[in-house]
């Protein structure tokens, strides 16, 4: 439906588009990023992935608990807009998580843009809806996949804030770096008051 406005300059009317009920494309990662995760070590990666997994199962037990039959699973998370994939093995509890070139074996792999997987986390976008659009695929044992989003989504996860925990004196500055990260990007980067769409 076509609507009207009248430029009081005396410019005469304007017609106005229509509204749309197109969402906007998910942001890509930046090339910055995209360059440094090609050269940096994997292994040390994957060792600070590990402790930093180990610490949201404690601060959040329930996490893996909800896993329930899956928690021996291992999950491929494929940013494909990044030269990586991570792969979570939630080992009842105690998780293991690696960097890796190329995903190698799996039961279960989400594969989407990393600011779809990371919304996701953040409750910014509405899962069943990227989904639906493709914009996230899943791979293999789509019942774990259903269970690990279920437990993230009970988390209500802020990896943001988790990390700032972690960073004592460093917490504020991280806190407004990763604010203008998002800015600059549109990566959803923390969990927002009106987060809950998944």
């Amino acid at each position: 439906m076509k609507t009207f406005t009248y430029d009081r300059k005396g410019a005469g009317l304007h017609i106005d588009p229509p509204p749309s009920d197109t969402p906007p494309p998910i942001p890509r990662a930046p090339l910055a990023l995209r360059a440094l995760l090609r050269v940096l070590p994997l292994t040390s990666m994957s060792w600070s992935l590990t402790a930093y997994s180990r610490r949201l199962a404690n601060r959040h037990p329930g996490l893996f608990r909800r896993l329930g039959q899956h928690d021996q699973a291992r999950f491929i998370l494929d940013p494909t807009d990044l030269p990586i994939v991570l792969r979570l093995h939630p080992n009842r509890g105690v998780p293991n998580m690696a960097m890796l070139r190329k995903a190698d074996d799996y039961d279960v792999a989400i594969r989407g843009p990393l600011a779809a997987l990371l919304g996701l986390v953040h409750g910014a976008y509405d899962g069943d809806a990227l989904f639906f659009s493709r914009d996230l695929v899943v791979e293999g044992d789509t019942a774990a996949a259903l269970a690990l989003r279920n437990a993230v989504d009970d988390a209500e996860l802020d990896l943001t804030e988790e990390l700032a925990q972690i960073t004592g004196p460093l917490a504020g500055p991280l806190r407004q770096f990763s604010a203008l990260v998002e800015r600059r990007t549109g990566v959803c980067l923390h969990r927002s008051e009106e987060a809950g769409l998944w």
